[in-house]
């Protein structure tokens, strides 16, 4: 065979095995079920780590609220609070939620309407990347309140996070009792949600009562996911409570 063609062919060889080798490292526990990287994918802030509130404070603080000032929150901010909800803190992946069996069935989604440096659109949160693949276009938030029964905040936050979950990943070692833990595990996350928001002045409030399906049509999710909890985000009114 030609030198030539032989050198080109063991570049060629290495830089696949590089490429290969390079996805097993960023691999995740509990991630094998997440769908592949599409669409337009946006790098988020890298998270901060210090405040000049209490953890004692914004537990004090913390309160649910449905009404939010006319300003919109930032990239970075909005990249916090996803942080909060799902982040990777340690090399091994482990996050900021406890996970049974450090699976991680939670899958968490942005519908953002007004939002700082982030166009309208549908987005997923990458932990492992710390990233948002937009997954569709547009303004949607009048959507997601018709399939959230009309809850006004739903409509009127700049943005909303949609905490969904594979349950299959917990279950395949836990059997029924599984979801349990997965229920638990959404709980965890949404009060980091909360708890981030008091301490950068953002305002939050869970929901619950929504059309599963339709929230599964808006966002185009897999059918092995399921959405757990919507959670409007805004900033705090002035002097609101």
């Amino acid at each position: 065979m030609d030198r030539k063609y032989l050198c080109s062919g063991i570049i060629v060889t290495l830089a696949l095995a590089l490429v290969a080798g390079c996805a097993g490292v960023n691999s995740l526990p509990g991630e094998e079920n997440t769908p592949a990287l599409t669409g337009d994918s946006i790098r988020l802030p890298e998270p901060r780590f210090e405040s000049d509130l209490s953890v004692e404070e914004a537990l004090r603080e913390r309160r649910s609220v449905r009404v939010y000032a006319e300003v919109p929150p930032t990239l970075a901010e909005i990249g916090q609070i996803l942080w909060a909800a799902q982040g990777i803190t340690d090399e091994r992946g482990y996050r900021t939620t406890p996970s049974a069996g450090a699976l991680y069935p939670l899958e968490v989604y942005v519908v953002a309407g007004d939002l700082m440096g982030l166009p309208a659109g549908i987005y997923h949160y990458q932990p492992g990347e710390h990233i948002l693949v937009r997954t569709a276009g547009g303004d949607h938030r009048a959507a997601l309140q018709a399939a959230a029964v009309n809850q006004t905040p739903v409509g009127d936050a700049p943005a909303t996070i949609v905490i969904c979950a594979v349950p299959e990943r917990t279950t395949v070692k836990y059997g029924e009792r599984g979801m349990r833990y997965v229920y638990m595990e959404a709980g965890h996350a949404s009060e980091n949600v909360y708890i981030q928001a008091v301490a950068m002045d953002l305002a939050t409030v869970v929901i619950g009562a929504f059309d599963d399906a339709r929230i599964g049509e808006i966002l185009n999710l897999p059918g092995n996911t399921t959405p757990l909890y919507i959670m409007p985000v805004g900033k705090q009114v002035p002097g609101g409570g």
